[in-house]
């Protein structure tokens, strides 16, 4: 069993906590108040709950650590601290919305602009993974691995597709999806990029890609993939994904391809 740090299990305790009352609320989806923030993108009293019990268990922790998150709670701004917290409370806010059980609480540490921890959440399904710089990845107590998966024509590739107010942010996704889709065995699209990202991590699909995420979406994930032998990559040349939220990630045997597949797709749009 791997040992964990006393910042992972800072990290594992609240989101344990704060899943508690998500998963009372995922029970009575149907009754939940919910406010719209945006054209298909939506806010819930369990989502705002969850980020006040996260930020208070985090802070009384580390209180030291600045904050980075999804939701305007009404807080000081202490995202421009050295070190961070980067959390998202209910990654796949429209699968909880509409009672599917594919969400997740995704935390990541950040230093001095350097991620150096990162934990996904699944209350549903109860998988936690995890990962601290230069000590691995792990879930279910073991290490996890990405895939090594070489041809395209058996891999399974997830990506995040633009919905109502978002295509404008992601106009590049249609020549993405017909340069992917008939190289590949499948293409999937379950509602949260964190998991999307731990599941590439895990060897369950062999690549993601996406674009527009914001950091709380994938910075967790980011480092999940690099800690189990992947790579992250921008989708155009020389970004700072963690800025522009246009990623690619995969593992070691189809990067190169699966990039410039992306890249060459995206230029010809």
């Amino acid at each position: 069993m791997p040992i964990r740090s006393a910042l992972m299990n800072v990290m594992f305790k609240a989101a344990e906590k704060a899943a508690k009352g998500l998963v009372h609320d995922f029970g009575e989806v149907e009754n939940l108040q919910v406010s719209r923030k945006g054209p298909g993108d939506f806010v819930s009293t369990a989502d705002l709950n969850a980020q006040r019990i996260l930020r208070e268990e985090l802070g009384k922790a580390r209180p030291s650590f600045g904050f980075l998150m999804e939701e305007q709670d009404g807080e000081p701004d202490s995202s421009g601290k050295e070190e961070r917290w980067i959390v998202d409370p209910l990654d796949g806010t429209s699968n909880f919305l509409h009672g599917l059980g594919h969400w997740s609480i995704s935390i990541a540490a950040e230093r001095a602009g350097e991620l150096i921890a990162g934990l996904v959440f699944d209350p549903i399904k109860a998988e936690t993974f995890w990962a601290e710089k230069g000590t691995g990845a792990y879930g279910a107590n073991r290490r996890l691995r990405v895939s090594g998966r070489k041809d395209f024509s058996s891999c399974l590739i997830a990506t995040g597709i633009p919905f109502k107010g978002t295509l404008e942010r992601k106009k590049n996704f249609l020549p993405q999806m017909a340069a992917v889709m008939p190289k590949v065995a499948g293409i999937r699209r379950f509602g949260s990029a964190a998991l999307d990202l731990a599941y590439v991590a895990a060897g369950r699909y062999d690549g993601f890609w996406e674009e527009a995420l914001y950091p709380w979406d994938c910075a967790a994930g980011v480092l999940l993939v690099k800690e189990a032998g992947g790579f992250v990559a921008p989708i155009q040349p020389k970004e700072d994904f963690m800025k522009t939220g246009s990623l690619i990630a995969s593992n070691a045997e189809i990067h190169k391809p699966l990039v410039t597949l992306i890249r060459e797709a995206s230029s010809a749009a």
